[in-house]
């Protein structure tokens, strides 16, 4: 990175391409099943995000990294409705995306943040981007008076896991999708916590 790294909440318009590409590179295999068409899944996020439900790693003019969440307001994610997928999809994908998306709907607990998406840039991987917004997610949620944030890592995806693990997010339950594996990709998601100290 040649210029310096700055955390920010929110991005413009302008930003939504950007951002759609980021995160479709970290959650299109997921999003693919319910949305196979990844010209139509970009145009979808893109138009779905609600910026100021994102912390976004900036240097220059290029986004390197991204943290969704979803509080009790709004989420990055809360476009993506039956209505647009209507409008995208026609009847067919309509109904395919909402049965697939239905799957990892995840509701919100009391006094809660809920993670909507970490990802980071392939370029800058492994240079502490990702632990600086998710450092900056929990300075936000102890603000605002949550207790807790909350987060799903699947099975496959070990590193993020140690991630979230060296971060202070301790791991509570596991859901087993074993017959779903041959859909979804993977057998097993593991809800981890982050709680917050008590404000003084």
């Amino acid at each position: 990175m040649s210029s310096p790294l700055d955390i920010q909440q929110g991005f413009p318009d302008a930003a939504r391409h950007q951002i759609a590409v980021l995160y479709d590179a970290a959650f299109g295999a997921k999003l693919g099943i319910a949305i196979p068409d990844a010209k139509l899944r970009l145009q979808i996020l893109a138009e779905a995000f609600d910026p100021s439900h994102a912390f976004v790693a900036i240097s220059g003019t290029q986004i390197l990294g991204v943290a969704g969440f979803k509080s009790r307001h709004s989420s990055l994610t809360v476009g993506i409705s039956s209505s647009l997928l209507r409008k995208r999809l026609g009847l067919f994908g309509w109904l395919r995306a909402l049965s697939i998306l239905a799957l990892f709907e995840r509701k919100l607990g009391p006094d809660q943040l809920l993670m909507d998406g970490l990802c980071v840039a392939p370029e800058a991987r492994g240079s502490g981007i990702g632990s600086q917004l998710l450092d900056r997610l929990k300075q936000f949620a102890a603000e605002e008076g949550y207790r807790t944030i909350r987060l799903d890592v699947i099975d496959t995806n070990p590193g993020a896991r140690r991630l979230y693990e060296r971060l202070g997010f301790v791991p509570r339950t596991s859901t087993h999708f074993a017959y779903l594996r041959w859909l979804l990709g993977f057998s097993a998601a593991t809800t981890m916590e982050y709680r917050l100290a008590p404000a003084a």
